[in-house]
């Protein structure tokens, strides 16, 4: 029994060493456990701003495109109007180009059911048209001009141009033709460029001394800019230079030129 209670002693010193090291391993582990749960809260805090964060911009940005989206449809409600005001000009500019045009060709079947007039060659020129009594017959060259050019000024080019074919068929001589042939390639431009280009083509042919000349080169040259056509465009603006060097238009030219590129 002597040699029992030493053994029983040293068992129980054991044991208890054991347990004071199980209770330390539990208690680093426990500890481990909540420094990881701390450092879980904390990038869970983190990530919770970070999506509040992109939440509060995505609201904002929300709110803009709506501001955005407000004010577009209060501009295109606005352009809508405009247009709508435009249309409604635009009726009413036809109508009334409409009743020039028609107003202009009711007085030129009325001058032609007149008696043909002949033509008065003592007073020089190309002649101008008399009646039977030896007085003018209609409205002069000036006259017919200045209508057809009133027209034109009004933007009411069809009627302009009716008036200035007119006039060409009447006084081809003129000095004023010309201008005439000009301000139909003029009154075509907007319309219809080709068009435009074969008048200016023709004012060049037929009055190459005219004024009207170097300014119909410079609008071909100017047609074939917008239209991509570098080479063509640059050809042209060197004939108004090289044709007509003290015409205002040369110096224009000179300038597209440097634009273009030689």
């Amino acid at each position: 029994m002597k040699h029992a209670r030493p053994f029983v002693l040293a068992l129980g010193l054991t044991v208890g060493c054991a347990l004071k090291g199980d209770v330390r391993r539990v208690e680093l582990q426990v500890e481990a456990l909540r420094v990881e749960r701390a450092r879980a809260d904390s990038q869970h805090v983190l990530a919770v701003d970070s999506v509040r964060t992109l939440l509060a911009a995505v609201q904002e940005r929300l709110a803009a495109q709506q501001a955005y989206l407000v004010q577009l449809r209060g501009d295109v409600k606005t352009d809508l109007l405009a247009v709508q005001q435009q249309l409604v000009s635009v009726q009413e500019l036809t109508g009334q180009s409409q009743q020039r045009l028609t107003e202009l060709r009711g007085r030129l079947e009325e001058q032609a059911r007149q008696p043909v007039p002949v033509l008065d060659t003592s007073r020089g020129g190309a002649g101008v048209p008399v009646g039977p009594s030896g007085n003018p017959a209609g409205p002069g060259p000036e006259q017919m001009y200045d209508l057809a050019y009133q027209q034109y000024r009004a933007s009411r080019y069809g009627t302009a141009r009716l008036g200035f074919r007119e006039f060409l068929r009447l006084f081809p001589t003129n000095e004023r033709a010309p201008d005439a042939l000009y301000f139909i390639g003029e009154s075509l431009a907007g319309e219809n460029a080709d068009s435009a280009a074969a008048v200016y083509q023709q004012v060049v042919k037929t009055y190459p001394t005219s004024p009207r000349a170097p300014a119909a080169l410079y609008k071909l040259g100017f047609l074939a800019e917008q239209r991509g056509n570098k080479a063509g465009a640059r050809t042209y603006y060197a004939r108004v230079i090289a044709d007509y060097p003290r015409a205002p238009e040369a110096n224009l030219a000179r300038d597209k030129l440097q634009r273009l590129g030689r």
